[in-house]
């Protein structure tokens, strides 16, 4: 375990540089290509103009949007690379799954749902978006992320023999293939969730570095290195992104990294079989997603709001909350949710 914690802390450290150096060169080229957010009104996933969110982030126009690309583009190459240099040099590498599915699963995931949120950045940012279209239509968007979600509960249950859920209380539910339409909720509502989160400085990406680091402990007692070391390049490329999106951001990660990262977070806590843990260790993606459910709910049965605003952060906006006192807050709260996500894992 010492040796499992020495090698991914070493990983990190490695990310953390390599992205270090190759975020100023990389935010010239999002200026140079002008994938930027736009000087206009902005409209949510149902086309719908937001006022309020123009209100409090009119000043950020011109921010470029696609930090996530760089993430996703170097832990891409580097896992297999880390990867092929152990097996050479006779490190051993230990994991619970077979090594070639869990790191198809893995960075399948993380480019195909990064590839889908670069479609709808592109669509949203450059000149040949069509009128009356911003982004993605939402049913062509959540059909694709559907189809991809499926692929992904198929290889769980096919290639990884994932069919179960230890639910506290109640013991084992053994699904059996019902476990892919489970896993496509759960992947989905997490790609979304984070989505929707990503409204702050700072706010998605610091919430993900707290709740990774929870991650990489849990795999690290599992011993699969394979998964400690996704992780670890993982939190390496966040940290440096992090160090340029704090307020006043220079980068936002885009919809290429919010709905990768959101998506490949679901799948993580879905290979370490540990499904109400990351419910808790992602609580704050769960709450921000439920206020703006239930604001979505009520005013479609009733025409009234819930809160004046939502998602949560916006709302505490509303209230009168700076933004750096409503990040880092969240930023508190997640890394209690952390430790609390930590302890039913490990004791269930």
């Amino acid at each position: 375990t010492f040796f499992s914690v020495l090698l991914t802390g070493t990983a990190v450290l490695f990310s953390w540089l390599i992205h270090s150096v190759l975020f100023i060169p990389f935010i010239r080229l999002l200026y140079h290509i002008r994938l930027q957010r736009l000087q206009q009104v902005t409209r949510d996933m149902f086309n719908n103009r937001t006022p309020l969110f123009d209100k409090f982030h009119h000043h950020k126009a011109g921010t470029p949007v696609g930090g996530g690309l760089l993430i996703i583009t170097l832990t891409t190459i580097l896992l297999p690379v880390i990867l092929m240099l152990m097996y050479y040099f006779w490190v051993p590498v230990t994991s619970v799954y077979p090594m070639a599915s869990e790191v198809k699963i893995l960075i399948f995931t993380f480019l195909s749902f990064g590839l889908l949120g670069l479609l709808d950045d592109a669509k949203k940012t450059f000149a040949w978006v069509k009128n009356g279209f911003f982004g993605l239509r939402l049913r062509h968007k959540l059909l694709l992320e559907i189809m991809l979600a499926a692929i992904i509960g198929f290889w769980l249950v096919h290639d990884l023999k994932i069919g179960i859920i230890n639910v506290p209380l109640l013991g084992v539910l053994q699904l059996g293939w019902w476990y892919i339409p489970f896993a496509v909720f759960v992947i989905i509502a997490f790609a979304n969730a984070f989505n929707i989160t990503d409204g702050l400085d700072g706010l998605s990406a610091g919430v993900l570095v707290i709740a990774l680091f929870a991650f990489w402990f849990l795999s690290a007692s599992i011993l699969d290195t394979v998964l400690s070391i996704f992780i670890a390049l993982w939190i390496g490329g966040m940290l440096a992104f992090l160090y340029f999106n704090v307020l006043p951001s220079r980068i936002f990660l885009g919809d290429v990294g919010a709905l990768s990262f959101g998506a490949t977070f679901a799948v993580v806590g879905l290979i370490l079989g540990k499904t109400p843990a990351l419910v808790i260790i992602g609580g704050i993606f769960v709450i921000e997603v439920s206020s703006s459910l239930i604001q979505l709910v009520a005013k479609s049965m009733t025409g009234r709001k819930v809160f004046a605003a939502a998602p949560l952060h916006l709302w505490l906006q509303v209230k009168g909350w700076p933004e750096s006192k409503i990040v880092m807050r969240f930023w508190i709260l997640a890394i209690v949710l952390a430790l609390f996500g930590l302890w039913l894992a490990l004791f269930n």
